[in-house]
């Protein structure tokens, strides 16, 4: 293209030397950068790949990691950084910008995190002469209580799904397991037919990190899928064949969106004020086993929690609900 441009010039006098010559300058340039932005990329690859197969971690974190790590890799890009001349201030200077788009201190930093872990593979793997982030402080995340569902708009929402229907009993299923075992959204849709000893009344979960626990389930939420075994995956999976437990009206894996829709969906429903997700409901459900005397470590061993820490947010949770119950009741309060 450019030489195209260049030989025009000297048979039409179309441009002067002077103005061919910062172009050449500037596609020098281009090219320069966009082998710098390929060796970053390659880079983030790397990393990706070693976190996937050395720490086993998820799907849901793997993009998480890519998705912050492509932000900082198009902010080099835009300020033409290699990977070597990528220091604490370009770091600085990336969560300054963050900032100013408005992002919340956790997801901050979630992104520094990120950077951390990537570039202390990086130098390890000898990559890059020093560690840039080693002293670079994560923004300030305040303690936020999860949210939770009452009895009775827990009562509501189970009640939602259309039984008549295959797609009613799956629901109904769905809700009955998510309430009952506090499950994550991925792990649920992940649940194949396989993974219920009905028996015994445990299932088995494969959860973050490839790490499997057991996990009991009540009666009502066993009857729910059972009838929904018996009554409903069959004329969901018509002619075909799946492994997975729930499915959608195609007859195949139900997905996170779908997921996160459906349970929405009933939440309006059901009159439930606040915008309804499968984390609400989880929490619903380690908030009231703790409520009824459950200790922490077991529900810590059901949530699939590696750390007890994480879990004892439910027990400000519960303090919380008490002082509104003294505050609202205690008639000297």
């Amino acid at each position: 293209m450019l030489g195209k441009q260049f030989k025009r010039a000297r048979s039409e006098n179309a441009f002067s030397i002077d103005e061919v010559a910062p172009r050449l300058e500037r596609t020098e340039e281009i090219v320069r950068c966009s082998g710098a932005h390929s060796k970053i990329q390659a880079q983030l690859n790397q990393f990706l790949n070693y976190i996937r197969v050395e720490k086993g971690l998820s799907a849901n974190t793997l993009s998480s990691y890519r998705r912050d790590l492509t932000k900082f890799i198009e902010y080099a890009g835009s300020r033409k950084l290699s990977i070597l001349q990528i220091d604490r201030e370009a770091i600085r200077d990336f969560i300054r910008q963050l900032q100013g788009q408005g992002l919340q201190p956790r997801s901050l930093a979630r992104h520094v995190v990120s950077l951390r872990n990537f570039f202390r593979f990086l130098h390890q793997d000898g990559q890059v002469s020093t560690d840039i982030t080693a002293e670079i402080d994560s923004p300030q995340v305040g303690r936020s209580l999860p949210k939770f569902l009452a009895m009775d708009e827990v009562e509501k929402l189970l009640k939602q799904p259309d039984l008549s229907k295959p797609i009613g009993l799956r629901d109904k299923a769905m809700l009955e397991l998510l309430y009952a075992t506090g499950m994550r959204v991925s792990e649920i849709i992940s649940l194949r037919t396989e993974d219920f000893d009905r028996n015994m009344g445990i299932l088995r979960c494969l959860g973050k990190g490839n790490k499997e626990r057991l996990i009991p389930v009540g009666r009502s939420a066993l009857s729910a899928v059972e009838t929904y075994l018996r009554e409903g995956r069959s004329r969901l999976l018509k002619k075909g064949e799946s492994p997975y437990l729930f499915l959608n009206h195609r007859g195949s894996k139900l997905s996170r969106v779908g997921f996160w829709k459906i349970i929405s969906g009933y939440g309006r429903q059901a009159a439930i004020a606040a915008p309804l997700t499968p984390h609400v409901v989880r929490h619903s459900f380690a908030t009231h086993l703790l409520e009824r005397g459950a200790d922490l470590r077991s529900i810590q061993l059901m949530l699939g929690h590696s750390d007890i820490s994480t879990t004892q947010i439910y027990t400000h949770v519960l303090k919380d609900r008490l002082k509104q119950v003294y505050q609202t009741h205690h008639p000297r309060a």
